[in-house]
């Protein structure tokens, strides 16, 4: 697939500089582009490239109109244009509609005619798959699960009995959406599991990246809200909400019954303890614990700064005698005190 700059600002918008008529097929990184691609600047400290690069266009900001003699799009924030510009070169192939032979298709499922469910699917009694929606390779939808309109399952996804999917979601390789959560009673020495008699409900818009797992309810459902994109090798405990658009990096670990608001970007491997609501709006950076709620959004950060390893271990003995240099500290200010008092 190509497309001319003319045909790019009438579809995407953005001011056109230079030949419309420059046709590109591909984005690529401005130190890599060649004469049929288009590279971007987002910001300023990468102008300098524009006067390496074999790009045959560039999208731009507004201000760095003269940054380049290449024909160029300006825009108001060329990091998006450029998503929408990749998107359109680049969709994702689609199977043809229909159910393939060595699929497992029960009585009373209902498939949408031009879905398409591939070679080793199962798909169980009562489970739904939407308009448009394709489902991938040894994929499993349980007893009265629901995948949406135009979504995309790749291989190996597991939809547990009776969640639901919404529109337009995307679920990466080994995504597991409403296995049991972790639920045990004590019992004289040992654990009596309890029943997870939710669901996990995620809304539109959804992406999941590979081998993240969402629990079910134990009570109450699991919510993954409209817009939210989860990276790869998530843990999502029961109960847990997720408001919508927010966006979590790989590895983070949410435990149970945890609320995040809408709105929130959340860095790789941070670790959410249980039962605390976290504001909309709020930032946390990689590797960062939170242990009690966060009602006032903002950026949080909990994780030291890496350091030599000779370094590090002198500052780690620091820090475990932190409570001992506080308390002497406060010694030497309440003597300090009273000499002040009797002079």
């Amino acid at each position: 697939m190509s497309a001319t700059l003319a045909e790019l600002v009438a579809r995407f918008g953005g001011e056109l500089v230079g030949d419309g008529q420059t046709r590109i097929d591909q984005v690529a990184p401005l130190t890599r582009a060649t004469a049929n691609q288009i590279g971007f600047v987002a910001q300023q400290k990468y102008l300098a490239q524009l006067t390496q690069t074999r790009a045959g266009a560039v999208i731009l900001p507004l201000d760095a109109r003269d940054a380049s003699p290449l024909p160029r799009i300006l825009t108001a924030n060329p990091y998006l244009y450029f998503a929408r510009v990749s998107a359109w070169l680049n969709p994702v192939p689609r199977p043809p509609a229909g159910v393939h032979p060595r699929a497992t298709v029960a009585a009373g499922a209902d498939i949408a005619a031009d879905a398409s469910i591939a070679a080793g699917a199962v798909i169980a009694a009562g489970a739904q798959v939407g308009p448009r929606s394709v489902i991938g390779a040894n994929c499993v939808l349980g007893e009265g699960a629901r995948v949406g309109e135009d979504c995309l399952l790749y291989a190996n996804v597991t939809i547990y009995h009776g969640c639901e999917i919404g529109d337009r979601a995307i679920l990466h390789s080994g995504c597991v959406i409403g296995a049991d959560g972790f639920g045990f009673a004590p019992n004289e020495g040992g654990w009596e599991k309890i029943p997870q008699i939710g669901r996990v409900l995620i809304g539109d818009d959804v992406e999941i990246g590979a081998n993240t797992t969402i629990d079910r309810g134990a009570l109450e459902d699991t919510v993954i809200e409209d817009g939210v994109k989860l990276d790869n090798q998530i843990q999502v405990a029961h109960n847990v909400v997720i408001g919508a658009h927010t966006a979590i990096a790989a590895c983070t670990g949410i435990a149970g019954s945890a609320k995040i608001g809408r709105h929130c970007t959340i860095g790789g491997a941070a670790m959410i303890f249980g039962h605390i609501e976290i504001a909309d709006g709020t930032r946390i950076s990689t590797n960062t614990l939170i242990t009690k709620s966060l009602p006032n959004p903002g950026t949080y950060t909990s994780a030291l700064p890496f350091s030599e390893h000779e370094t590090w271990q002198k500052n780690a003995v620091h820090m475990r005698n932190l409570d001992k240099l506080v308390k002497r500290v406060k010694a030497l200010e309440q003597k300090i005190g009273e000499l002040e008092n009797k002079s």
